[in-house]
């Protein structure tokens, strides 16, 4: 089977250490999410990808070319790395067409582009603020303006809801959908399932550098589905957030951590991403970051990377 992304038996070692072993999936068109835990090998795969790792051993493609080398292919793939550190120094719009300029734009089409592509993610009005005082969710979008300035065929999305309010995650959420419709292919990693799940079917698992399931997410969910699920609120008023989330009828438990911090157990996590936007806005909440906890995940990947053997 041929996708927009192919990989067999790819392998990528950090001296003893296996970023990937034997990775195989493919990834179709339009949206695929890339799931699993945090060092599990996603970050390798898009590092890969991205041209700034080679392969160890075996296969990948991608768009029908190797990943690694054709310079000139890279315009027709666009990166977001997980980690936030950018040029803090910069305005919004000076970072885009700084990295546009490097790729080869003339001055004048880098600009054109960096504007439109600050329009697309909704940074229109901070273009010409400093990255340093953006918040989490706008140095995310300011990330991604720099992935599809170009207007590349693959963007590659590693993580990128990590940390980013309610609200903030439906917008880059509508935003990712409107890429797809427009003729992009997105590959969209991320630690929590139900993230992945509001943007598409398709769906390949990862756990300890191996592809452990791929192709309809609908059917891995129900082994998610069965057990409670925790999740982690970051709020000035947490007594205030739990009064509201306590009324839920499938919100398990509420445990108040350290200042700030809720952890919530839900037998419905489906329902709970759904719902909590809605909330914030509804009741003028606060709700600066929502988090899964890996360990509710990890029995999953046990379970289906046992079957594998």
């Amino acid at each position: 089977m041929t996708g927009v992304v192919d990989a067999e038996a790819v392998t990528k070692r950090y001296g003893e250490v296996l970023g990937l072993n034997g990775f195989s999936a493919t990834f179709a068109e339009g949206i695929t999410g890339l799931v699993g835990p945090n060092g599990a090998g996603k970050s390798t795969l898009f590092r890969l990808l991205a041209g700034q790792l080679r392969a160890d051993q075996g296969r990948l493609t991608l768009l029908g070319q190797p990943a690694w080398g054709h310079g000139e292919f890279r315009r027709r793939v666009g990166y977001c790395p997980e980690p936030p550190a950018l040029f803090d120094w910069m305005t919004g719009n000076d970072l885009v067409t700084t990295l546009l300029r490097v790729d080869g734009f003339s001055r004048t089409e880098a600009a054109e582009r960096s504007a439109r592509a600050m329009v697309e993610v909704g940074l229109t009005q901070d273009g010409d603020r400093r990255v340093r005082v953006y918040s989490k969710g706008m140095r995310q979008r300011v990330k991604i303006a720099q992935c599809i300035a170009h207007d590349p065929e693959l963007i590659l999305l590693d993580e990128p809801l990590n940390g980013v309010d309610p609200v903030g995650r439906a917008s880059l959420s509508a935003l990712m959908r409107q890429l797809s419709s427009a003729g992009h292919h997105l590959i969209v990693s991320s630690h929590i399932l139900y993230e992945v799940e509001r943007l598409t079917d398709q769906i390949v698992m990862i756990a300890n550098g191996q592809a452990i399931a791929q192709g309809d997410l609908h059917r891995i969910r129900d082994l998610i589905d069965s057990r409670p699920h925790v999740i982690d609120l970051e709020t000035p008023d947490p007594r205030g957030v739990a009064r509201f989330l306590g009324a839920w009828d499938h919100v398990v438990s509420i445990e108040f951590l350290d200042a700030g911090r809720l952890r919530v157990m839900t037998r419905s996590p489906d329902t709970f991403y759904a719902a909590l936007p809605g909330l914030v806005v509804t009741e003028g909440l606060t709700v600066r970051s929502v988090r899964s906890a890996d360990d509710n995940l990890d029995a999953v990947f046990r379970y289906l990377s046992e079957g594998r053997r």
